[in-house]
């Protein structure tokens, strides 16, 4: 994990670099200071003193951003603290500059260090375990995506599976379009009930042209970063060999899973690979760096992977990641990585490495993606379990290119515009994003490439009549896994 050298910014302790995904928020590690202790243990009782008073909590996010901000010409001056009645909307004031330019889309936030050590050790999360489209010209809330080991598939829900109605009871049962028409897309969230275990909901949902009531309770789950039922296997079709990997989030535990998963391509022969990031909002630097170097066999250890580029005032925390081969790693021939608006920081991190390296024989399937070209660090208020991600570095790969803000299809000029098919399962070959992922590698030629405001644009200039891509639904004040994991729920 990289880690940045120690330094003293009020009572702050020192966590992980990590660069973290988007959603709402975020979404990501070598230094000489010991790396953080990632152990989900639940968020301690801060104790009741001026220490962790909103005004010192306030001060201690102001010295985090005036030390370490990554636009330090572009924080608003002037600013009188005790104007905003929480940390964040202080935050929010002084990084408004930033976000007014595209640069900071809400990555600098404040959040617990207990609920985020738990999310990036194991994937720790509270809900139903599903991750939830919304479709705002037909109402429909459409499940993407449902976790092993959750209540939700538990129950029978699983991709595909539309949520007509929601209450606490089958009296009380509200449709979709009701709600929304009287509390917008907010009510939604807000009738699915908060993500503490032992909260029950009914849910009238649709299911292969069936329309059923499930009750569902939430529990703690933890999520699995490469699913058991989809997340890594070798597709054979016309002779040929394919590998596929979904990975779900860059966190400590996808480690033994993805040399795993490369393992078992390296000993079946297979360089052709479709990398499957649809969903993926990002997370630990060193999982993607360790993926950098499992797709490394034919690089040099002289071959920068990736590179971390800090403000002028820190440049000695700067790296270059090289390629280390390990036992496991393949040296691929064609990379179909898939793609969306939810796939950002780390996954396009890894997307963009090794474009200077694959060229044309690499592609993105699917849509543009979310365009989060910078990462924070985490810095502590350990007695407040305040932990100040703050947006400190940039990424870049070896050409240097790091200025994808608006995504990584205008970078990409062979991307194939698909859509993201809920009626078929992730890892299908007959779902549309990973069909068109297979035909590439087959040495198929697109018919439709993907623009940078994701409108999709047919090769011979005739509309492509593809569906926009879904939009997951969001929290209103997300989680550390719901801003890693867009829509979960």
């Amino acid at each position: 994990m990289r880690r940045i050298s120690h330094k003293s910014v009020l009572v702050l302790s020192m966590a992980a670099l990590m660069l973290t995904g988007c959603g709402g928020g975020g979404g990501g590690g070598g230094g000489s200071a010991p790396p953080v202790t990632v152990t989900p243990t639940p968020s301690p009782t801060p104790t009741p003193t001026a220490s962790c008073g909103l005004a010192a909590r306030q001060g201690f996010a102001k010295a985090v951003i005036d030390e370490w901000y990554l636009f330090p010409g572009e924080v608003a001056g002037g600013l009188t603290p005790s104007a905003y009645s929480s940390v964040q909307s202080y935050i929010d004031a002084l990084v408004a500059p930033a976000r007014a330019s595209g640069k900071d889309r809400f990555f600098t936030y404040i959040t617990s260090i207990a609920e985020e050590n738990a999310f990036f050790s194991s994937g720790a999360s509270a809900g139903f375990g599903v991750r939830l489209t919304y479709d705002a010209g037909t109402q429909r809330v459409v499940i993407a995506e449902a976790y092993e080991g959750a209540p939700a598939l538990a129950a029978g829900i699983d991709r595909g599976t539309q949520i007509t109605a929601i209450g606490t009871s089958t009296a009380n049962l509200r449709s979709v379009g009701n709600i929304v028409a009287a509390e917008g897309t907010g009510g939604i969230t807000a009738a699915l009930g908060p993500s503490d275990p032992g909260v029950t909901r009914v849910l009238r949902i649709v299911d292969g042209g069936t329309t059923r009531d499930v009750t569902v309770t939430k529990a703690n789950f933890d999520i699995d970063p490469i699913s058991d039922r989809y997340g890594a296997k070798v597709i054979t079709e016309g002779g040929r060999t394919y590998g596929y990997l979904n990975l779900r989030t860059f966190i400590s535990s996808a480690n033994p899973q993805l040399r795993a998963a490369f393992l078992n391509f390296r000993n079946q022969g297979v360089t052709d690979i479709v990398i499957d990031f649809r969903y993926n909002g990002g997370g630990l630097v060193s999982t993607a760096e360790l993926m950098g170097d499992l797709l490394g066999r034919n690089r040099s250890a002289s071959e920068v992977f990736s590179r971390t580029d800090f403000r002028p005032s820190k440049a000695a925390e700067n790296e270059r990641h090289f390629f280390a081969s390990q036992p496991e790693s393949i040296a691929p021939t064609r990379i179909a990585f898939i793609g969306t608006g939810s796939t950002a920081s780390a996954s396009e991190l890894v997307i963009n490495s090794m474009l200077p390296y694959l060229g044309t024989n690499m592609t993105l399937v699917g849509s543009n993606t979310f365009g989060k070209p910078v990462g924070q660090i985490a810095l502590d208020k350990a007695e407040c379990d305040d932990r100040m991600r703050v947006v400190a570095f940039a990424t870049g790969n070896a050409s240097g290119q790091s200025d994808y803000y608006g995504g990584l299809a205008p970078k990409i000029t062979n991307s194939c515009a698909a859509d993201d098919n809920l009626s078929f399962q992730l890892g299908d070959p007959n779902e549309a994003s990973l069909r068109a992922a297979i035909d590439f590698l087959a040495g198929n030629s697109c018919t439709a490439r993907i623009s940078r405001t994701d409108s999709r644009v047919a090769a011979n200039g005739a509309a492509p009549g593809l569906a926009p891509a879904p939009a997951m639904l969001t929290a209103t004040e997300p989680s550390a896994a719901q801003r890693e994991l867009p829509g979960l729920f």
